[in-house]
């Protein structure tokens, strides 16, 4: 929970970390520990209402999608309802392929179409059988569906999208059938409520309690949209932090800490080195000072001040003093241990690596081609108004093209006739 709070610090809801930390850590415990796939939480934002109005489903949260004529009359809650996913179209269609029926009596049609409205009767029937309270589709529901599921006291949607559909699925246990034929209870889900809730100007579904819950939904709310899309690559951020601690268990300080701990080690062994590559280590050594100098520059803090102070913290060798990094609350420098200022070792492990690579990458180049740079070419115009004629050399077309005229300037050579020059 502290790394989590640690990568919303310098976010724009950073004074909001202890609502978003404990929920960005219990949406990811929510997931499946051996995979823990983040596609599977959701992050909706919902506009209107306060920051601290945001909150976490232990389940699926969708908006409601589109809806035809009776669906007012369909209830909007249910405890411990099943749930029948479906990739079904319930609507009545006409035949619009390419296709012939010929008959030799005119009461011949009406079976006809009695025989269209039986097909989609037979498929509302047997969505009826499977015991399901809720009935959702990724393809659409239409009026007469919506009608005669609302009859019986049933919910349902079409349109459904599919990362919606899918994480249904892993919550209440719901397996997505692409028939209506063959049902059995196996593969209809389960949760313990579902309720269609206004928030903000719109309706929301909302699956809770779901007892094979392997995904979660984070509801953010706020007053405008750019500030819902920060707070969403906000809580991103955290909870890539948060999957990386829970698979790998090891954390360091933040606010430059480890970095000037690094430091001091390589200025100590450096020492113990002679020749060029004493200089290498202390370039390097010099180099990991740049964190907490720029997190300084960043607080608007005096870096030279704050670096002199961590260089006498570290300094003091041992345990006293290594974990001490800048404190952007006090202007000052703080044990970021005991404060809380963690980071997932391996994000470390990462940038010092890159960063070396690159810095070998760059060091490798013996000489480099420079391409002389070309004159630039005139637009037709000239800007300003200037008079075509003029872009083209003052000649007309043929200026421009290279052709004929009387001092003319080396060009294409002018074509005419049927191949003559």
């Amino acid at each position: 929970m502290r790394c989590a709070g640690t990568a919303l610090n310098s976010k724009l809801i950073s004074s909001q970390k202890n609502l978003f930390a404990p929920m960005v850590v219990e949406a990811v415990s929510n997931l499946d520990q051996q995979l823990l796939d983040l596609s599977l939480i959701g992050v909706k934002k919902v506009g209107g209402g306060s920051v601290t109005d945001s909150f976490l489903v232990k389940g699926v949260a969708f908006k409601k999608t589109f809806s035809y004529a009776g669906f007012e009359q369909q209830p909007k809650s249910f405890d411990n309802p099943g749930v029948l996913l479906l990739n079904v179209e319930l609507e009545l269609k006409s035949e619009k392929e390419s296709a012939e029926v010929r008959i030799s009596d005119p009461d011949m049609y009406q079976e006809i179409v009695d025989a269209e409205w039986n097909i989609i009767y037979d498929k509302l029937e047997k969505c009826v059988a499977s015991g399901a309270k809720i009935i959702l589709s990724k393809l659409p529901v239409g009026d007469l569906a919506t009608q005669f599921f609302a009859d019986r006291n049933l919910f349902c949607a079409g349109r459904v999208a599919q990362d919606d559909m899918e994480r249904v699925a892993k919550a209440t246990g719901g397996k997505v059938q692409t028939s209506i034929h063959g049902i059995t209870p196996d593969v209809v889900g389960h949760c313990e409520r579902f309720e269609e809730t206004q928030l903000g100007n719109e309706r929301w579904n909302l699956f809770t309690g779901c007892p094979e819950a392997r995904t979660a939904t984070i509801v953010l709310r706020g007053g405008s949209e750019q500030f819902m899309e920060e707070s969403h690559r906000s809580i991103h951020d955290s909870l890539m932090i948060v999957k990386r601690c829970l698979k790998n268990r090891e954390v360091v300080a933040g606010g430059g800490a480890i970095e000037m701990e690094l430091s001091k080690a390589l200025r100590d062994h450096s020492k113990t080195i002679k020749g060029k590559q004493q200089l290498i280590m202390s370039s390097y050594a010099k180099a990991l000072e740049i964190i907490p100098r720029q997190l300084a520059d960043n607080a608007g803090f005096d870096a030279t001040d704050l670096l002199n102070r961590l260089r006498q913290k570290h300094a003091r060798g041992g345990d006293a003093g290594k974990w001490f990094g800048v404190d952007v609350d006090t202007e000052g420098v703080c044990d970021t241990f005991e404060s809380g200022v963690w980071e997932p070792t391996i994000n470390k492990r990462n940038s010092l690596r890159s960063a070396t690579e690159a810095a070998c990458l760059i060091l490798s180049i013996d000489e480099t081609v420079k391409n002389p740079q070309g004159a630039p070419s005139q637009g037709v115009g000239l800007g300003r108004g200037g008079p075509i004629s003029a872009g083209m050399g003052g000649q007309g077309m043929a200026g421009m093209m290279g052709g004929g005229g009387r001092g003319q300037r080396p060009g294409v050579k002018m074509m005419k006739g049927r191949g003559g020059a």
